[in-house]
């Protein structure tokens, strides 16, 4: 039997441990920390349970389809409620707006807020559904990376309708010259964000992100974001994936351009395929050090990073859905503060994520689980500590003048999170949530491959490669990635 190494336990790594075990394949995953997940993992502070890192889930249909490839019930692992309210959105002159998953009251609830508005919303998410139909095939079910991909009818029917994706502006050129309502517009911009990317450079490409999110809806997992993670996990184990906690894999061994396993804990494990799910820079740089990386990994910008803030509630916040979100005044100089000057600006947008408003058990009865973050530069050697210390003043300040309550004497429990903590627990190169940003025209297809173009045997999944951050993504770069291999022989 073939033996394949998985470095990383994180969505992706866990994904393709279980596709590579269907193939046939003796899998052994190493994961540096105690637990599985990655950014997709949880703890507890006092009464208090927080999901640490991905908030999100959209797409259910691409953790199920895992289940059901591998012959099993979805929900006899893990289950999930659609929400009635994806987001409620909070601007500082007192405007809200509720982004519900239906498409019809969307719409009417945009007449309602932002009268006269609905009809150019309803356009934009048409359009924007076309971009997805057209790309879809070819972007999120392939590598980028290969003739194959390049020469077929899903490719040139891509490209026919090049004019449609709308390159040649910004996110935030498209948003303003179809939707014009300065808070709608900041709404719309505010999908950027959800690859790492800034709006004001992104290209208008980026609208079909919008599309997913009003198309599949919003879920909360039954327990919690680590649900997913502990599903995952489960049916790894039964389909025969070993797990080597505590694990820190040193080094990729290449013998003759060829992976051949990898060092971990100074013990060297003999493989035929090896997987890195590490973000892919630190790959080469720790695991690959006699390996020339490609030039253009050194190109690439690093998406944002985020400061997060665990906070434990003796009060609950009725005006508060799971997710939420308090707008900048100026999202402009917000973005500029982050990407071009990398710090933060000192109006900040605040998301505040509650999952105990679905999952009592996440907090005491009459309390909450506050995740509360805000987007920040990957690090480049900034004062985090001071930094941190003027953004939970800021972000107070604006929850309380948004919500006409100071919070501060609630907050029971307190645990944060800077870019220099989650490089640390998640080995993502400088913090950056998402691997690259794409900020750049072409840098969303431009991607590291799914493989390594010079040494046979080494593969890449999770974030940081084709075709990029966030769980759904994640899943589908397992799927690409895995889909490279051939199955076993029995």
């Amino acid at each position: 039997m073939k033996a394949a190494h998985v470095i990383g336990a994180g969505v992706a790594g866990l994904a393709s441990a279980i596709r590579l075990a269907l193939k046939g394949y003796q899998v052994t995953v190493f994961e540096n920390n105690a637990y599985p997940g990655g950014k997709l993992s949880t703890f507890s502070s006092g009464e208090y349970r927080f999901d640490a890192g991905p908030s999100l889930f959209t797409m259910p249909h691409f953790v199920d389809a895992l289940f059901e490839l591998a012959g099993e019930d979805p929900r006899a692992y893990y289950s999930y409620k659609k929400k009635a309210i994806a987001c409620r959105y909070f601007w500082e002159d007192g405007t809200q707006f509720n982004a519900y998953g239906d498409r019809e009251a969307y719409l009417e609830e945009v007449e309602r807020v932002f009268s006269g508005h609905a009809k150019a919303v309803d356009h934009y998410l048409t359009k924007a559904k076309k971009k997805y139909d057209l790309l879809a095939k070819l972007f999120l079910e392939r590598s980028l990376h290969q003739w194959s991909t390049l020469f077929n009818s899903d490719t040139l029917k891509a490209l026919s309708q090049f004019h449609r994706y709308e390159l040649a502006s910004s996110l935030h050129g498209v948003n303003q010259r179809q939707l014009k309502a300065p808070h709608l517009v900041q709404l719309f911009d505010r999908y950027a964000t959800y690859n790492g990317s800034n709006p004001f450079q992104t290209p208008g490409l980026m609208t079909l992100v919008q599309h997913l999110e009003s198309h599949y809806g919003t879920f909360i997992p039954e327990g919690g974001m680590v649900q997913i993670t502990n599903a995952l996990y489960a049916l790894a184990k039964k389909k025969g994936v070993h797990f080597k906690f505590e694990h820190k894999v040193s080094e990729i061994c290449v013998k003759n351009k060829k992976a051949t396993g990898v060092v971990a804990n100074g013990r060297r494990y003999p493989a035929d395929v090896v997987i890195s799910n590490m973000d892919v820079t630190p790959t080469y740089k720790k695991l690959l050090p006699q390996q020339k990386p490609p030039r253009k990994l050194k190109k690439m910008q690093p998406s944002s990073s985020a400061i997060i803030f665990y906070w434990g509630m003796n009060k609950s916040f009725p005006q508060l859905e799971l997710h939420n979100i308090l707008f900048s005044k100026d999202y402009k100089k917000e973005f500029n503060a982050i990407f071009n000057t990398q710090t933060l600006d000192d109006d900040p947008t605040v998301y505040i994520n509650i999952t105990s408003k679905d999952v009592p058990q996440d907090a005491p009865k009459g309390g909450e689980n506050w995740f509360v973050m805000v987007n920040a530069p990957y690090d480049t050697g900034q004062n985090w500590e001071q930094l941190t210390q003027k953004l939970r003043k800021e972000t107070l300040a604006k929850i309380a003048r948004i919500l006409g309550e100071d919070i501060t004497p609630h907050i029971a429990t307190e645990v944060v999170r800077t870019p220099l903590e989650i490089e640390q627990l998640t080995q993502s190169y400088k913090g950056a949530l998402y691997g690259s940003s794409s900020n750049r025209r072409a840098d969303a297809f431009l991607r590291h491959p799914n493989f390594s173009k010079t040494i046979e045997g080494l593969y890449f999944c999770g974030g940081s490669v084709h075709p990029g951050g966030g769980i759904p993504l994640c899943l589908l770069s397992a799927k690409i990635t895995t889909s490279l291999l051939p199955d076993v022989p029995t």
